[in-house]
């Protein structure tokens, strides 16, 4: 008998129905050898949180969030050390929580012809290795699981990608084959996304291949070698919200009998709590005051009489405005997304007026002082979160609720993926028809989480009601920003993706940024030293530049009010590319493979800023 291993680093788990079969795994009375195929798969899925640990790392970098952790602060910078794991979760995630786990699942369905199980198999891990890769650049894969290796060898990122997509056509063979097996609710019971739904893991299977030729859209065989495929994949992939892969969360707050039960963002594991918040680039997109900056100056050009926003706005808002009172021009997310302090007592949350009066504000990249005020906490209050007391955030609200699912791809997300490939291909009548579906999609998937707070008291929730922001929802999107939109542009579909990303798809946000690399001015293919930035200055599209992406994104370095800082040293003036491999996987023990890698050394200081092969134009040199 071949021996397997079964690590379980979570007590089994978070949400396994049967104390009895996890009792009951083992052929061998002494140790653990061989585990049914089916009970790998609720441990695999709820791993899955690891995503939502890195985008406390991630976050920052898109803008999405500011921190004032310690921990991570230095990722809402661009440099961060090297002797720690933050940002390394999901380098744990698919090489150890999942792992052999996911090896032996598949491994032992495909024995045992159990298609079905094995299909699904491969789709998490086409999925996990997808978001893998697009995090850290390249990895070890064809050495990762091989017995007896001390080292292992990195594989480019070209190889990866090509790879992945093969599992996700695997697991769509073989969820299309016939299986007459009879597994009763093996895996209905234990697959906490599709519960054994067939056609919807085909769906997610094709999704996976979007996603990853989607952040191949700048590269300069897209058009002739991805794009076609990528069309004909989101054809077969999600036909509307309901098609959402999200994993469920049991909850149970403080009653829980393990923490993991709760979602990470919720209030009972005080991950986000009041050190995490809302950047003011977030509040800007949101609420339509992305400001005007003097050409000559860089500053922000003061106006007098409006005490909430005392700058003059950009004539282009992309998302919203601020002509709330006027059909369509009010955005209804920014009241669901975003944090705010108005109506602590969660009065008339049901009155259109009320919910267009709340004020939202923004921190800066590490502090909660933004430039118009103090950003809240991402359930609303200037207060680290508590769930208890006269005044408190109750369970949360939104996807930061203790029972909240973790979201991992959407209809919205892969309608997106879809303009942005039409838009490329100049079909621009058919971008727009995909850009009217997913912003509409992301209207149904935000509206399925609100949880409106009790009016009167301050105990938390959602200060919106589902009917009232479906009513609002409705007029926007048949406003003048996206049905009725006259001015169709790359930056409408990419930043309305980005809005749809909020938060929960900062990795896919990340992505987007860095293949458009952060809308910095340069010649030829790529920045580089001397060619986009310097030591300690970095030159950005101005917004008033028609190939300028995102509207309003400055990074740190740029040359604008509120920025004009600095990256560390070690980064040559370079933003951020990639995360680190994880210190205590590969900085310990894989020393001698980071150090072959090109263009720069997996051990250089600046190895952070090296440019993934999905974002270079062209091939990436080694």
């Amino acid at each position: 008998m071949k021996k397997r291993f079964l690590y379980m680093l979570f007590p089994l788990l978070t949400m396994m129905g049967s104390c009895d079969k996890y009792l009951d795994v083992n052929k061998n009375v002494d140790a653990p050898d061989y585990v049914e195929g089916y009970l790998y798969l609720a441990n695999i899925i709820q791993q899955y949180q690891g995503i939502y640990w890195d985008y406390r790392a991630i976050g920052p970098l898109t803008q999405m969030m500011g921190t004032t952790n310690s921990t991570y602060t230095s990722f809402a910078n661009h440099y961060y050390a090297l002797a720690s794991d933050a940002g390394g979760e999901l380098w744990r995630m698919v090489y150890w929580n999942q792992g052999m786990n996911l090896e032996n699942m598949i491994n032992q369905s495909l024995e045992a012809e159990d298609w079905t199980l094995a299909g699904i198999g491969y789709a998490l891990k086409a999925f996990s290795w997808d978001a893998l890769t697009k995090v850290h650049g390249e990895l070890p894969m064809k050495d990762a699981f091989v017995p007896g290796l001390l080292s292992h060898n990195y594989d480019y990122q070209d190889e990866i990608y090509a790879q992945i997509r093969e599992w996700a056509r695997k697991a769509i063979e073989l969820l299309e084959r016939e299986d007459n097996h009879n597994y009763g609710t093996k895996i209905s019971a234990n697959d906490f996304i599709y519960a054994g739904d067939k056609s919807k893991w085909i769906k997610f299977a094709h999704a996976v291949i979007v996603r990853n030729l989607a952040s191949l859209s700048n590269k300069k065989d897209f058009k002739d070698k991805y794009a076609q495929e990528l069309i004909e994949a989101a054809s077969k992939s999600f036909q509307s919200a309901d098609d959402d892969a999200t994993v469920k969360v049991t909850g149970g707050s403080q009653s829980a009998p393990y923490s993991n039960y709760n979602n990470f963002w919720g209030t009972a594991r005080a991950n986000l709590s009041y050190s995490f918040f809302q950047h003011e680039y977030a509040v800007q997109v949101f609420t339509g005051t992305v400001p005007e900056y003097d050409p000559a100056t860089g500053d922000k050009i003061r106006v007098e009489g409006n005490s909430y926003y005392p700058y003059k706005l950009a004539e282009k808002q992309i998302i919203a405005d601020t002509l709330v009172n006027q059909s369509g021009h009010f955005d209804p997310r920014v009241a669901v997304k975003l944090g705010t302090t108005s109506n602590p007592n969660y009065i008339s949350i049901g009155n259109a007026d009320t919910v267009k009066s709340y004020k939202f504000y923004g921190g800066s990249f590490t502090s909660t002082a933004g430039s118009v005020g103090t950003a809240p906490s991402f359930y609303g209050r200037n207060a680290s979160s508590t769930y208890s007391g006269a005044t408190n955030d109750g369970i949360g609200r939104w996807i930061y609720r203790d029972d909240a699912p973790y979201i991992l791809t959407t209809y919205a997300e892969i309608q997106f993926c879809l303009a942005e490939t039409y838009w490329k291909l100049d079909r621009k009548a058919e971008a727009f028809e995909a850009f009217k579906k997913a912003v509409a999609a992301d209207m149904a998937t935000t509206a399925r989480y609100i949880y409106p707070g009790k009016e009167g008291s301050p105990t938390g929730g959602d200060k919106i009601t589902r009917e009232l922001f479906n009513q609002l929802a409705n007029e926007y999107v048949n406003g003048p920003f996206v049905n009725g939109l006259a001015d169709f542009t790359l930056s409408h579909i990419m930043m309305q993706k980005w809005a749809a990303l909020y938060p929960w798809g900062a990795l896919e946000a990340w992505v987007d940024m860095r293949k458009y690399h952060y809308d910095i001015e340069y010649s030829g293919e790529y920045p580089t030293n001397g060619n986009g930035w310097i030591q300690a200055q970095l030159e950005q599209k101005k917004d008033t530049d028609n190939s300028k992406v995102y509207k309003g994104l400055y990074l740190l370095p740029a040359q604008v009010q509120n920025r004009k800082g600095s990256y560390n040293i070690y980064n040559e003036g370079s933003p951020c590319y990639r995360l680190r491999p994880r210190y205590n996987s590969e900085y310990m023990w894989n020393i001698p493979a980071l150090e072959k890698l090109k263009p720069i050394a997996g051990t250089a200081n600046n190895y952070h800023t090296s440019i993934p092969w999905f974002a270079y134009p062209g091939d990436m040199p080694r």
